[in-house]
């Protein structure tokens, strides 16, 4: 008998799960999908060009709050939980949803989902958003560089606009404008691509790895959230952020990505006192025995010191960073703050959906986030910018907002990279015998 299936998702785990487990699957309908954390991927339709055979008019995706009202208007059987960086308490309320409604609770995991190369695959991912995956997955490639390897990344998807594009070639920053990148995007992009690097990106990630594989001999997982890898890792990497000490126990799915990892990378340890990082290091290695732990500094640099120090400024971080990530404030704040800045409060002159991210994520200290996933929310940022009264723009987000909207003020841009802090390091687990059998 055919099972009917709703799959709680936000614009990414969720097609995944649905690619590779029920697409051209008799034996389940899926009914729709819902969808939350970001703005506007809701009240779509996941087309019938991705859908298979069995869908030829798409699926609707609904609000997540329609969820118990679809569960029993369609008589749904199994409830698919596909999406990231939530707490554990956060996923059994929903499991307590579906259950009261009639229906079963379930958590697909990599068996089911991992899809494995013919090339080799390191992973990077998290255990929350905000750990600094972008500066350990460009440090990793410039390792596999150095040593002569060539490595394609493949980033989380992020899906916000147009769900047709099944696979999305990023080489050049003119990409970003031809597939109408969302901030958030650029945020994960600019980094790998400044450094000559091809990232692939989209919604099919069998036909996303079939492209990548041509084009390299290392395929470099980029995670998104705190998700885990869509492609099985020949070496998993996870990054830990000690400011969150606590965490890597407490949201799904980081643990799984502690407990799965051959490395364990402590990020940001200057940023945390020696007491934290030695709890947080037993605490991992209490979870994963056999992972090795290693340590880094994300050291950030200003190319305008001069708009910054002792100046009023407004800092704009990484928007989910400090939205579902849960981080008050990030690196620009810390930026700023070294050169003797003060932070403008910029929650009255926010506008628009921008304003309503203060209310939603009540943990947002004195910073903007970068929101930018629509025409009119990039209007909103900027006048939200314009409206605030400071002497400079401080750009913690990786994303340059200055090709995207037009800022008066003066900018001073946030680079941040992560350094080893200590012995061993990570570029001497990577190429260690007989891991990925890549040894120098």
């Amino acid at each position: 008998m055919t099972r009917n299936v709703l799959i709680l998702g936000a614009a990414g785990r969720d097609f995944h799960n649905f690619n590779v487990v029920f697409r051209d699957n008799p034996e389940f309908n899926v009914v729709a999908f819902t969808a939350t954390q970001i703005p506007y991927i809701e009240n779509r339709i996941y087309p019938a060009s991705l859908a298979g055979k069995l869908y030829p008019k798409g699926i609707q995706i609904y609000p997540e709050a329609d969820s118990e009202r679809l569960i029993l208007s369609h008589d749904v059987r199994d409830v698919y939980f596909s999406y990231s960086d939530v707490s554990d308490e956060y996923v059994m309320h929903r499991a307590a949803m579906a259950q009261a409604s009639g229906a079963s609770f379930h958590l697909l995991g990599p068996r089911d989902t991992m899809i494995k190369s013919r090339r080799t695959v390191v992973a990077v991912v998290a255990s929350r958003t905000g750990a600094g995956k972008s500066t350990i997955s460009r440090k990793v490639a410039r390792a596999l560089k150095a040593s002569g390897r060539k490595p394609v990344v493949v980033r989380h998807p992020m899906p916000y606009g147009d769900l047709s594009l099944a696979v999305q070639r990023f080489a050049t920053f003119e990409d970003l404008d031809r597939f109408r990148a969302t901030v958030e995007e650029r945020e994960e992009y600019e980094g790998h691509i400044g450094e000559g690097l091809v990232v692939y990106a989209g919604i099919d990630y069998k036909a996303i790895l079939d492209k990548a594989e041509t084009e390299g001999d290392v395929i470099l997982w980029d995670g998104g959230n705190n998700d885990f890898s869509f492609y099985k890792p020949d070496l998993s990497i996870v990054v830990v952020d000690p400011t969150r000490a606590g965490d890597e126990s407490r949201y799904y799915p980081g643990e799984t990505n502690v407990r799965m990892a051959d490395i364990v990378v402590i990020n940001k340890v200057n940023l945390a006192q020696a007491d934290v990082l030695e709890r947080l290091t037993e605490s991992c290695l209490e979870l994963n025995p056999r992972a090795e732990v290693v340590r880094t500094k994300s050291v950030a640099t200003l190319d305008r010191p001069e708009y910054v120090r002792n100046r009023r400024v407004l800092v704009i971080e990484d928007g989910p960073s400090v939205t579902h990530g849960g981080l008050s404030e990030g690196a620009g704040a810390n930026a700023a703050r070294s050169y003797g800045a003060t932070l403008v409060p910029p929650r009255k002159s926010a506008v628009g959906s921008i304003r309503l991210a203060y209310e939603r994520f009540p943990k947002l200290g004195d910073v903007l986030p970068a929101l930018g996933y629509s025409s009119e929310q990039l209007e909103e940022l900027r006048r939200s910018i314009e409206a605030t009264d400071c002497d400079a723009v401080v750009l913690g987000t990786p994303s340059d907002l200055t090709r995207l909207i037009r800022i008066t003020k003066p900018v001073a841009r946030v680079r941040f990279e992560a350094v080893d802090a200590g012995e061993p390091t990570l570029d001497q687990l990577l190429f260690q015998e007989p891991r990925l059998g890549m040894g120098r």
